[in-house]
């Protein structure tokens, strides 16, 4: 059988290191094992080549720059690249050529179908007669504005309805974002499948030691936003991972810090932003400054360290498409307390708790239930841990080649 030609949006691959670009990664890595299908990754640019080397060329894998940097050719089974990296282009252009620019070089590369796979596809791809599947991870900039600039939401707004005229298939990556599509985007469910997001499994084999080879192991760190020191914090902690920013609402995990023991203590992993300053200087005023450590540019290496050496693991984002940091801390063993309204129940199962995202002592009750001691913990942990092998990535590649397939 002839392998079938897809194209895919890799900007966020090799320049995001979380969210987008870790699903995308995820996702091209395990589609890459299969043998009917040749991945073109088309990019404005290198990006970071320690994400880009995440997806190593192979066979079936080639990265696909503007034409005025690699031009392409075609022998008789599959594409190559002639490297002759020119000057970068401007931001404008690159932004120009994956919008509009990028679809006449999908046309001389011969592929099939397209995937953008952070939810965006170029203007005119439907015109060209390249077939199309977008995935489309969140709506909330429409569900929740407040969070963003009011001129971030009217061009993602602009984008998402554009992307919409030009798909021929849509994944969304929960039923909460399905129904978020259906509604605000007054899509009909056949154009829609649910596929989850797979779970990169680097976190699911505990670290060979408490501390990262060639760093310090000192138990004490300063809890200072931004901090970034290669020590470990204070045990026994809970752990939450994401961009601290006012939507993943982390003041709600401090908070509750001040009505369980003393001895506990909150370790947030994720980008600083305006927010987390806020937080720190809360928690400081209420007395909880020593008992709460921000951390930001942690390595793969000591992020696996944390999630094996935490006792469990707070996600009290008020919206999300997701939650992958819910799969991996089950992963890595943790019981799990998130918040309700959105997808995050579909993330964690009925095993996890959730509390809602303004409920203070609920979460703080919800907490006590998953330190260690605490009854039915255990349990609770094996349980989601078999809850969640429904994302494993052979089966997610399955259904989304599946899809492919069916578009052809």
């Amino acid at each position: 059988m002839e392998k079938m030609k897809i194209g895919m949006d890799a900007k966020r691959l090799v320049r995001n290191g979380t969210g987008l670009g870790s699903y995308s990664r995820t996702l091209v890595n395990d589609l890459a094992q299969r043998d009917d299908l040749d991945l073109l990754l088309y990019a404005p640019d290198e990006g970071r080549p320690k994400l880009r080397s995440q997806v190593p060329e192979r066979p079936n894998v080639h990265y696909c720059y503007p034409s005025h940097q690699n031009r392409a050719k075609h022998d008789s089974s599959r594409f190559t690249l002639h490297s002759s990296l020119s000057p970068l282009p401007s931001s404008l252009k690159k932004a120009f050529w994956r919008s509009r620019g990028i679809v006449s070089q999908l046309q001389q590369d011969g592929v099939d179908i397209y995937h953008g796979l952070s939810g965006e596809l170029p203007v005119g791809l439907r015109r060209s007669g390249i077939k199309s599947v977008v995935t489309i991870h969140d709506l909330i900039f429409l569900r929740h504005p407040e969070f963003y600039h009011w001129i971030d939401t009217n061009i993602y707004a602009w984008k998402f309805r554009q992307t919409l005229r030009e798909a021929d298939h849509i994944i969304a990556i929960s039923e909460c974002t399905k129904r978020d599509i259906m509604e605000l985007g007054g899509i009909d469910d056949s154009r829609i499948t649910v596929i989850y997001q797979s779970c990169s499994p680097r976190f699911a084999t505990a670290p060979a030691s408490a501390s990262v080879p060639g760093s310090p192991s000192s138990p004490d760190i300063a809890p200072t936003p931004g901090d970034s020191s290669p020590g470990l914090p204070p045990s026994p902690f809970i752990l939450s991972v994401g961009s601290i920013e006012e939507r993943k609402n982390l003041r709600l995990a401090v908070r509750a810090l001040s009505l369980l023991p003393e001895h506990v203590h909150l370790v947030a992993v994720g980008k600083p932003t305006p927010y987390s300053k806020q937080v720190q200087e809360e928690a400081v005023r209420a007395g909880l400054g020593h008992r709460l450590h921000l951390l930001h540019g942690v390595s793969d290496e000591r992020l696996n360290v944390l999630y094996h050496k935490a006792e469990a693991f707070v996600y009290p984002s008020v919206y999300e498409g997701f939650g992958i940091p819910i799969i991996e801390a089950i992963s890595s063993g943790l019981p799990v307390v998130a918040c309700t309204g959105s997808c995050l129940e579909e993330a964690g199962g009925p095993d996890s708790l959730y509390v809602a995202p303004d409920d203070v002592e609920g979460m703080a009750a919800a907490l006590r239930q998953v330190l260690r001691g605490a009854a039915g913990r255990e349990q609770r942990i094996e349980r989601s841990r078999e809850y969640i092998r429904r994302f494993e990535g052979a089966d997610v590649a399955g259904q989304v080649a599946d899809l492919y397939h069916r578009l052809l």
